[in-house]
């Protein structure tokens, strides 16, 4: 096999997860379930703290947790499939960024939000939107 075979062979295989390792997509999902979990927990574990730092309430909190918990999960099924299917990672960079649409609209109003509020809304919107764009810019590079 010579060096050109290689290349062709990974590029006719863009999302797998070969047992050379865990390919980039892989480990972005992977990274951002993650962060998404550890957030999941924090929200439903520290509701009832964290409503008066951040200013939504408890229920709000506990509901956010839920949510991220399940999309962790949902992510963390995407980036251990082999190959990574190409059509779901589309949908999450999607969903990611309706996070950081309606990350924008609660910082913007939509929800009661104190100053640390705020800040850490626009903080995680900004992740997300990181997470996104890295998400999207790995898929183009391999097409």
């Amino acid at each position: 096999m010579t060096v050109g075979d290689m290349n062709t062979r990974i590029e006719t295989q863009p999302l797998s997860t070969s047992t050379a390792g865990r390919s980039l997509i892989s480990k972005v999902l992977l990274l951002d379930a993650g962060v998404s979990g550890l957030n999941g927990v924090a929200y439903l574990a520290g509701a009832t703290v964290l409503d008066g730092i951040l200013g939504p309430s408890t229920s709000t909190l506990e509901l956010l947790g839920g949510f991220l918990l399940v999309w962790a999960g949902v992510l963390a099924w995407i980036g251990t499939r082999d190959p990574v299917p190409t059509g779901l990672v589309t949908d999450v960079v999607v969903a990611n960024l309706l996070w950081v649409a309606a990350s924008v609209a609660v910082a913007f109003g939509l929800l009661s939000l104190t100053g640390t509020g705020l800040v850490w809304c626009i903080l995680q919107a900004l992740v997300v939107a990181a997470f996104a764009a890295e998400q999207y810019v790995v898929l183009r590079s391999r097409r």
